[in-house]
């Protein structure tokens, strides 16, 4: 295997010195685990929100025992899966069978502006911390719930108390059965799409609510449900099926109303090009040399080009084989839409991911090298955010953050906290990742 992977840091960019962002002034209590609620408040915190992740004893959040690893990071605080979704936060960890750690909790989430938890319905109101309860403690609070049919309090579901992971997200929603082969066979978003929409779906809803309430005053219940964001992402699914009584197929890269509008291959792999009005057409015959496609009945026109996809496809790839990617790219860049297909190796190399600084160096307990993670896309120009702080250790944080709840000094360097989880074979917890 090649050892590229190692040294990808030398071309991202640096952490940030400091916490900033348009949220600064906002505190995030983060009782989410696995991958939906943590991404959530990862984002909140790279636009600079103060989020403090509660974990409970023994373990903490149980993806913390995934990996993989680094090749030098013999300590195996946690893994890939953990530190690519939880930067930017700070641990806390409490003992939730502990009447005296539940009061605790209450405190803090007294001084929390946001609270956000993807548990299934039910759980917190057993652990004494209802949102009823804490809104009459805190009358400001957002509080975010991201389950996989949804909270009782917005609409019931039949299935609410069902365990909802992605890939259950991704075929209830409509993501599968539209995804996949020209043949008819399906599969599922590589991108966990099934935890990650609602993620985004969920800050873009706090957001809101955090609006409301600074502006008001009052907090709300905000419920975000799996399965109701992917259905959301299927919009044409739906409105296809409405007008046309169609039930969307697998079309593999294929747009099933513009053509050329898919991935086609080159000499040495593949790149996308998309032609969708008559300028780009025009432009892409004469580039391709196939100047006689321009006018020709067949292909005149996007919606003839579609029945005649085949035609299309062969003009095209007679062309593009002949040429590498990056050959293809160059002779169609600024005329043609055009782009090559991406793997990690390329994201690392590309001029634009460089540009963008779209990469981030992230410190890793146990290890000599930085890893590397895409650095936020959202941008401001001032208050910009974006990362500053590694994924904590189990714990790390929990004295340094629980005086600042009760206006007194740390009893102890939180630094030095030692983390209470440390089996390094502990690598894999079968389905909860699992595609």
């Amino acid at each position: 295997m090649s050892e590229e992977h190692t040294r990808a840091h030398e071309r991202a960019a640096p952490m940030l010195t400091q916490r900033s962002g348009p949220l600064t002034d906002v505190r995030v209590v983060d009782l989410t685990r696995a991958l939906a609620g943590p991404y959530c408040t990862m984002v909140l915190g790279d636009m600079g929100a103060d989020v403090i992740k509660v974990e409970s004893l023994p373990d903490g959040d149980s993806v913390r025992l995934i990996g993989p690893h680094t090749e030098v990071d013999g300590d195996h605080h946690f893994g890939g899966y953990f530190a690519s979704n939880n930067r930017n936060k700070r641990s806390v960890l409490l003992d939730f069978d502990d009447d005296a750690d539940i009061e605790r909790l209450r405190k803090l989430i007294d001084t929390a502006d946001v609270v956000v938890e993807n548990f299934r319905p039910g759980n917190m109101e057993r652990l004494g911390l209802a949102y009823e309860d804490l809104r009459a403690r805190n009358p400001k609070l957002v509080y975010a719930a991201i389950r996989g049919f949804g909270d009782p309090r917005t609409g019931e579901s039949p299935f609410a108390d069902w365990p909802a992971y992605d890939i259950v997200a991704q075929a209830m929603g409509g993501v599968v059965s539209c995804t996949g082969t020209t043949s008819g066979e399906h599969v599922a978003s590589g991108p966990s799409i099934g935890d990650l929409v609602p993620a985004v779906m969920a800050v873009v809803a706090v957001l809101g609510a955090l609006h409301h309430a600074r502006r008001t005053g009052e907090g709300q219940f905000v419920d975000v449900a799996m399965v109701d964001s992917v259905m959301a992402l299927c919009e044409s699914v739906m409105w296809r099926y409405s007008y046309t009584g169609e039930i969307q197929q697998p079309r593999g890269t294929q747009h099933p109303s513009l053509c050329p509008f898919e991935i086609y291959r080159t000499g040495d792999g593949e790149v996308a090009i998309a032609a969708p009005t008559d300028r780009h057409w025009r432009a892409l015959c004469d580039i391709v040399g196939r100047a006689d496609l321009k006018d020709d009945d067949r292909t005149k026109s996007s919606r003839r080009r579609v029945v005649h996809r085949p035609l299309v496809t062969e003009a095209l790839e007679e062309w593009t084989t002949a040429r590498s990617t990056d050959d293809v790219v160059r002779e169609l860049a600024g005329r043609v839409p055009v782009g090559p297909v991406n793997a990690a190796p390329d994201l690392i190399a590309s001029a634009h991911v460089q540009a963008r600084q779209m990469l981030v160096a992230v410190e890793h307990p146990g290890s000599a090298r930085p890893v590397v993670a895409p650095n936020t896309p959202l941008r401001f120009t001032a208050t910009p955010g974006g990362v500053y702080r590694r994924a904590p250790i189990l714990g790390e944080h929990t004295e340094e953050v629980m005086a600042e709840v009760e206006g007194r000094e740390p009893t102890n360097d939180p630094t030095t906290n030692e983390p209470t989880m440390n089996d390094p074979t502990m690598n894999d917890i079968g389905e909860l990742t699992q595609k």
